[in-house]
């Protein structure tokens, strides 16, 4: 059974999985290693020495010895479907969490942000790391049946420092993937909250149409964070995927 790498999204911690991997290794019976990695930068990592998302993505996935399956969320599932395209001997399926293709509205893309307000986003986060993340994670928890929860779980995590975070928000803002999804050929498993403000349903739902190979599961009373939401109904859906 091959080995699952987590993923985590921007200003998070690799400890976001915790209550997931649990519920899944409890599921699968330990058969197979769950590994929540982190972004470089965070947990007290070493920062990337270069700001290039193929780097980045190509070190992450540098210690890999056997193919393995790529869940992301967020920040990390838009990493996550660069590392498939580029290194598909050692992605053997990807799990995406509130995925997109691109995280600012483009030509031709509208179901993003504004690229002003992600300026504007970094701004805050030069003169108040901590606060911003805070207003972060109550946005992106709007309209879901637990945003108080949630939003109290990861606002106690550590604030990374503030050019991790800043090096994060010029990935977000500098990453268009909707050129090379139709080239994912691996079996891919997207799971979307209905009400996600971040990063829109619609989204998804092209990810969807366009992967050669994948399926969207919509959580409906779930906005950005479904696996926080409702981790036994995303434990499940990972884990009846992983056997197919």
């Amino acid at each position: 059974m091959s080995d699952i790498i987590f993923w985590h999204g921007w200003g998070m911690q690799s400890s976001v999985w915790d209550g997931l991997i649990n519920l899944l290794d409890r599921m699968r019976a330990g058969e197979s290693l769950l590994m929540a990695q982190s972004l470089p930068g965070y947990d007290g990592s070493s920062s990337p020495d270069t700001g290039s998302p193929e780097a980045l993505t190509d070190s992450m996935l540098d210690d890999m010895s056997s193919p393995a399956v790529l869940c992301g969320w967020s920040l990390g599932a838009i990493l996550a479907m660069l590392a498939a395209h580029r290194n598909p001997d050692k992605v053997e399926k990807l799990i995406l969490i509130g995925a997109t293709p691109s995280f600012i509205r483009r030509e031709g893309w509208n179901c993003a942000l504004e690229a002003q307000s992600l300026s504007e986003f970094g701004k805050t986060v030069e003169l108040d790391p901590t606060s911003t993340l805070r207003q972060f994670v109550s946005l992106f928890n709007r309209n879901d049946s637990n945003a108080r929860l949630i939003t109290r779980q990861l606002t106690s995590l550590a604030t990374p420092p503030a050019q991790v975070l800043d090096d994060g928000l010029s990935l977000l803002g500098s990453m268009d993937l909707r050129s090379i999804v139709p080239a994912i050929s691996q079996p891919v498993l997207l799971i979307h909250g209905e009400h996600d403000p971040l990063m829109p349903l619609q989204a998804a739902q092209w990810l969807a149409d366009t992967l050669p190979n994948a399926r969207l599961e919509v959580l409906p009373n779930a906005a950005h964070a479904p696996f926080l939401s409702d981790p036994a109904r995303c434990a499940a859906l990972i884990s009846d995927f992983l056997d197919e």
